[in-house]
Formats: C-alpha cells, sequence, structure tokens
C-alpha cells in the first residue's frame, strides 16, 4: 500500500513541482499550434526552441515542416513521453529533460512558450541576452510585460528580439 503513496507524491512533484520554475503542463491546441508556427515563420532547416515542451505536440508539428527543433522540458515523464514520441524524427528532434532556465540555449531562429504570466519579464530578459539574435519569440495565453507584440493571432503573441 504504501508504493501507492510513494507513486501518487512522485507524479505530484513531477506534474505540480514544475508550478516553481515554469508552467503547468497544459496541452496545446492543434490551432494554436498551427498559429504558432505561423508566426514563427520558420523555414525547413531552421530551428525552434521551446521551453517546456510538455508531450512533443508542437515539436512533431514542427518536425513535420522540415524545422529543426529543441525541446526543454522538466518533468521526467514528460520528457520521456515527447522523447519516445518524436523519436522517429531522429536529430531533427533533440528533447532535453532539465531546467531551460539553467541550462544554455543553443542557437535557434525561434522560440515557442506557454508560460505562467509571473515567468514572463524573465523570459523577456533571457531573450535580450541571448547570444544568438535575432530571435522571434512566440508566446500563447501571455503577453510579455511592457513590449508590444509584432503580430497577435489565435490567442499567440509574436515578439521580435535583435
Amino acid at each position: 500500500m504504501i508504493w501507492v503513496f510513494v507513486l501518487i507524491g512522485g507524479l505530484l512533484i513531477c506534474f505540480c513541482g514544475v508550478l516553481l520554475v515554469g508552467a503547468p503542463y497544459v496541452p496545446t491546441l492543434k490551432p494554436q499550434v498551427a498559429a504558432a508556427l505561423e508566426l514563427a515563420d520558420l523555414k525547413a532547416g531552421q530551428t525552434l526552441l521551446e521551453l517546456g515542451c510538455g508531450d512533443g505536440k508542437v515539436l512533431i508539428a514542427a518536425a513535420q515542416q522540415g524545422i529543426q527543433v529543441v525541446g526543454y522540458e522538466l518533468n521526467p515523464i514528460l520528457a520521456l513521453i515527447a522523447w519516445l514520441r518524436t523519436r522517429r524524427y531522429g536529430p531533427q528532434v533533440h528533447v532535453i529533460w532539465g531546467n531551460f532556465w539553467q541550462r544554455p540555449w543553443p542557437q535557434a531562429e525561434a522560440i515557442f512558450v506557454f508560460l505562467l504570466p509571473k515567468y514572463m519579464p524573465k523570459l523577456d530578459k533571457k531573450c535580450m541576452q541571448y547570444a544568438h539574435s535575432p530571435i522571434k519569440l512566440v508566446s500563447f495565453a501571455f503577453e510579455v510585460p511592457n513590449k508590444k507584440p509584432v503580430r497577435q493571432k489565435a490567442g499567440l503573441y509574436l515578439y521580435a528580439y535583435s
């Protein structure tokens, strides 16, 4: 019986612990995935960085368009699911289990996020300091404070950093 409590405790840590550094797992809906990729406007061979890749839905949609994708996921269960779902794309998709705030970001032309509002100022600062600029940021649902989006579509905001 103790194993049930251990399992429940582990799941709570995996799914609720991420609130301390980003956002809970909420799947991005298909219309927003399509809109995000449209706003990012990447060509085949370019790279999308997804901060909090969840189950890999955005990674798969981008890979199907020939886009190189790097996804960070803090939740080990979701990182494993994303890795398993994207294995067929080989080196085109790279899933990293870890905290994207503490890891160096690879060179990319665009970033996709679905973060809580309290983390948007920190993300804005990190994007301004990103070594590989210019970079486009597509944020689902939440705006970057004191920054005007370049475009908006289907609840997504596009920002440009140079």
